[in-house]
């Protein structure tokens, strides 16, 4: 928002700092359990930080929506209402996406096992820190709002005689309107009405609905034909870069050398005695079997 007392600043950057938190959390614990750390860990942070600004959101949402439901309701009354409407929202989302990566552990691969445990529990530790940390510093935003604080310096925000005489500029930026009026709470934000009044009744119109339903099976149809036209493994070419030294070795070996199948060694464990003319016949009819 404009208004320089509630643009909830502080309010996002405490959000992001409540998934990296997370990240500490459960870096802190699998390294203390002995899980080895790989490469592909490194990953985690920024899928515990796109879980952790959506479940941020979310509450955020509730938050103003408990507002405008009950204007005289006391703080524990709307803060009750923000985690009744959200925490089940976010709790879904938690379980899926742990859920998801938990049951990763059980692959055969370590570094994909030791990823899933580092991602699933980092998901567990950002849902603790969204409805504990988080709402704490919702409830303490709200306090600054209700003492008309501004935002950076958290200082009281008002109208007095010599403000009254200064530039626009500086009453947008120190009191939160050019008026020389103090900044109120504002009503509903411009993106919920967007989608309230405009957006929600575009998509209930018949025709736009058959559309979404034609367009949605042309998806669907899509995708079934893409999953029969799948196949297993991989080509190691794709795995490095464009300009890496790897991609013309992988082109001149698939090219000139693809018909001949793969390398095949043969070791004998036994000492053997290779003079004997039994033992060099039985090693040559054993190399003639496998060809």
């Amino acid at each position: 928002r404009l208004s320089c007392i509630r643009n909830n600043v502080w309010l996002a950057c405490c959000g992001v700092i409540s998934a990296g938190l997370a990240v500490l959390s459960s870096f802190g614990l699998m390294l203390f359990c002995g899980v080895p750390f790989v490469v592909t860990v490194a990953n985690a942070p920024f899928l515990i930080l796109g879980v952790g600004v959506d479940d941020m959101f979310i509450m955020i949402a509730s938050w103003e929506q408990s507002s405008r439901k009950k204007e005289k309701s006391d703080v524990k009354s709307r803060l009750a209402e923000t985690y009744a409407e959200a925490a089940l929202s976010v709790t879904i989302t938690t379980l899926t996406d742990v859920l998801a990566f938990f049951i990763g552990t059980w692959t055969a691969f370590p570094s994909v096992r030791s990823f899933c445990l580092y991602t699933g529990t980092a998901f567990v530790f950002c849902y603790l820190y969204t409805i504990t940390f988080f709402g704490a510093i919702i409830v303490l935003n709200h306090k600054n709002e209700q003492e008309n604080r501004h935002w950076l310096t958290c200082l009281p925000v008002g109208v007095d005689e010599d403000q009254a005489e200064k530039s626009c500029l500086y009453n947008a930026c120190c009191i939160g309107s050019c008026s020389r009026q103090s900044s109120q709470p504002e009503g509903e934000h411009p993106m919920s009405i967007f989608f309230k009044k405009y957006y929600g009744p575009f998509f209930t119109n018949k025709w736009i609905k058959l559309l979404v339903v034609l367009l949605y099976g042309a998806y669907l149809g899509g995708s079934i034909y893409g999953c029969t036209q799948m196949k297993e493994g991989i080509n190691l070419r794709n795995l490095a870069s464009d300009d890496s030294y790897v991609i013309p070795y992988y082109d001149d070996d698939d090219k000139y050398f693809s018909a001949y199948g793969p390398r095949v060694m043969v070791v004998i464990t036994e000492s053997v005695d290779y003079w004997n003319e039994t033992v060099n016949l039985g090693i040559e009819n054993c190399t003639q079997n496998l060809e």
